[in-house]
């Protein structure tokens, strides 16, 4: 099925998020996804985060729950502070977006707080990208989108390639990291 298809789908039942983990657009990357460690993907989330946060900063320049929970995360990921922490700071991201109307920055700030998430649980992992890919579509327009999907897709699936072969290149882990 073409991505447009699935998006118009879901985008005629109301659905809000016009990706999921069914998508078929997105199963060469989950498969991708499963594949790897968790200091791959919470490195991988931390590089789109961090762009995220930058365009959203961009936009709301007094707002800073964006960059706190990003920089809480990195925090816990680097064992400098604890979990509940770095939670309160990830939930106050989440909590930015019902303040606000416009859909795309809504899905960008879940999408930083699912990427944050990917500290505690790899299962957050596509919730970035699930996020992210909405809030193209809602930028973008069902009719305008695809090539800008395709080409984000891309850019994720380099950027696990390339963090795959620099991870180990970062030595400041938390203990819970210690398995990978």
């Amino acid at each position: 099925m073409d991505v447009i298809l699935e998006i118009k789908e879901k985008f005629e039942r109301k659905n809000q998020i016009l990706f999921d983990k069914k998508s078929l657009f997105l199963q060469d990357l989950i498969f991708l996804i499963s594949e790897q460690n968790h200091k791959v993907l919470t490195l991988w989330v931390f590089d789109f985060i961090e762009e995220i946060v930058s365009y959203l900063e961009s936009k709301y320049p007094n707002e800073e729950r964006f960059r706190i929970a990003l920089n809480k995360t990195k925090l816990w990921a680097q064992g400098e502070i604890k979990m509940p922490e770095a939670k309160r700071a990830i939930l106050d991201c989440h909590a930015v977006a019902k303040e606000l109307t416009n859909k795309e920055d809504i899905a960008l700030c879940h999408a930083i707080g699912q990427g944050c998430g990917v500290v505690h649980t790899i299962g957050h992992t596509i919730g970035l990208p699930i996020y992210e890919l909405t809030a193209i579509v809602y930028k973008s327009g069902i009719d305008n989108c695809k090539d800008k999907l395709i080409k984000r897709k891309k850019e994720y699936i380099s950027k696990i390639y390339y963090y795959q072969k620099h991870y180990q290149e970062y030595k400041k882990w938390a203990k819970f990291y210690e398995k990978n």
